[in-house]
């Protein structure tokens, strides 16, 4: 029983100096959070306190969070108001999202244009070369009629036709225009200088003039335009094709060289290519001479009367 005595009393000792040294702990650490000290700034060479104030370890730490928290808060205020915040990475403004946008609809549009335009050049393409297939869906009138081109009948006017044609030829010819202005916007030059040796004659099909000229005669364009088409094909040699101001084309064929290619901008009188001029035993009866054509609206014109070749 004695010893049984004794040790619940050693429990209880060590159970009491253990609360006790926890006290002792906690009483330091409020120590040291409340102990102050005094900061006195002194003058190095006289020794002499100029400043010194008193602090606690509690105030540190309260003045350093406070601090951090005030750059904190600064910092992301920077950030929000101001401009700064365009060089963070993966960060991008307002503006910068708008005009990202109007490019990608700037985009589209550009590619639907084109897609038109090749859908055009295609279309034109095939006309030139013969290409389109003839329905009973058309629309010409020619084909609706059943009268084909070479056998239309082109009748002399009546009188009254030509009464009325001389009245309106008089009337234009002592009218006064308070405002004139031109029909034709472009002057259009001769392509080669050489001699026609074959003219227009849509009865036989041949919608363009055929030049002789000698060798290595330069190309020009008629005006400028826009090359919508080069190729080289067995029957027509080099091809270029020259789109220009209200939808005129000019066609240029049996070239031996080119010096322009598809979507090149040219000027007027500027160099499309050479012809050879000479007859070889691989060139036909065709290809030793240049063939030009001008169409409108996928029509062919008589060149002739738009262009002096002589």
């Amino acid at each position: 029983m004695k010893n049984a005595n004794f040790y619940n009393c050693y429990i209880c000792v060590e159970k009491v100096q253990r609360m006790s040294g926890k006290g002792i702990k906690k009483k330091k650490w409020k120590n040291k959070l409340l102990n102050k000290y005094r900061v006195v700034v002194v003058n190095d060479r006289t020794f002499e306190d100029v400043y010194s104030f008193k602090l606690n370890l509690l105030n540190v730490v309260g003045g350093s969070t406070t601090l951090v928290f005030l750059l904190i808060l600064s910092t992301v205020i920077l950030l929000v108001l101001t401009p700064i915040k365009e060089y963070i990475p993966g960060y991008s403004s307002s503006e910068l999202k708008q005009k990202t946008i109007e490019l990608a609809l700037k985009v589209d549009s550009l590619e639907e244009e084109a897609y038109k335009n090749t859908a055009y050049i295609h279309a034109v393409k095939k006309a030139l070369l013969g290409e389109v297939e003839i329905t009973k869906e058309s629309i010409d009138s020619l084909r609706l009629s059943g009268n084909p081109v070479n056998a239309i009948e082109h009748k002399q006017p009546s009188e009254k036709d030509l009464e009325l044609r001389e009245f309106v030829r008089l009337e234009d010819k002592y009218n006064i225009f308070t405002e004139e202005t031109p029909r034709v916007n472009q002057v259009l030059f001769s392509p080669v200088d050489g001699e026609v040796v074959r003219k227009y004659d849509p009865s036989t099909y041949h919608f363009g003039v055929d030049f002789l000229v000698s060798k290595n005669t330069p190309v020009k364009a008629i005006a400028k335009g826009t090359v919508l088409f080069v190729d080289w094909t067995i029957k027509d040699g080099h091809t270029i094709i020259v789109l220009h101001e209200g939808g005129l084309i000019s066609v240029y064929k049996h070239l031996s060289t080119l010096t322009k290619s598809e979507y090149e901008t040219v000027k007027s009188g500027e160099v499309l290519g050479l012809h050879d001029g000479e007859k070889t035993e691989s060139t036909t009866e065709d290809s030793q001479y240049f063939h030009f054509e001008l169409w409108k609206d996928n029509y062919p014109l008589d060149a002739t009367l738009f262009i002096d070749f002589e």
